[in-house]
């Protein structure tokens, strides 16, 4: 299961022939996400097993998951923008429903991404997931 918004990104890779293009693209979606503000940087939201840093900062408003979030990395800003597009919107049981690596997969993340990226990924995920856990 996966939003609309996630779904044109889907239909973008899979229009862009080559990584660099899709990386391009990555950093591109990064640098339009909202800036997140300086007082939501603090340990709490910090995401660990990044190797860049990162912060989540998510809410259930009107049932409805969301979240902001930054890095100091701009593929990683980009990530952040990918797994908004995938989340946001969604009750909390959709979000525990979405298989996060089958859905990135089809964006060929898991081959392209190093490992302390893909790490950090998964991490950014788990975090997602235990929130809507918490808020179920």
């Amino acid at each position: 299961m996966a939003t609309e918004n996630f779904e044109e990104i889907v239909e973008t890779f899979e229009f862009l022939d080559d990584w660099e293009d899709r990386y391009r693209h990555v950093i591109e979606l990064g640098k339009a996400f909202p800036p997140l503000d300086e007082a939501f940087k603090v340990p709490a939201t910090k995401v660990e097993g990044c190797a860049s840093q990162v912060w989540l900062v998510p809410t259930i408003e009107a049932g409805r998951f969301e979240f902001q979030g930054a890095s100091d990395a701009m593929i990683v800003q980009g990530l952040i923008a990918i797994l908004h597009e995938l989340y946001a919107g969604l009750t909390v049981q959709e979000v525990l429903a979405v298989d996060a690596p089958a859905e990135l997969a089809r964006l060929g993340l898991d081959e392209h991404l190093s490992s302390q990226r893909s790490n950090g990924l998964r991490a950014m995920v788990e975090r997602i997931r235990e929130t809507a856990q918490k808020a179920a």
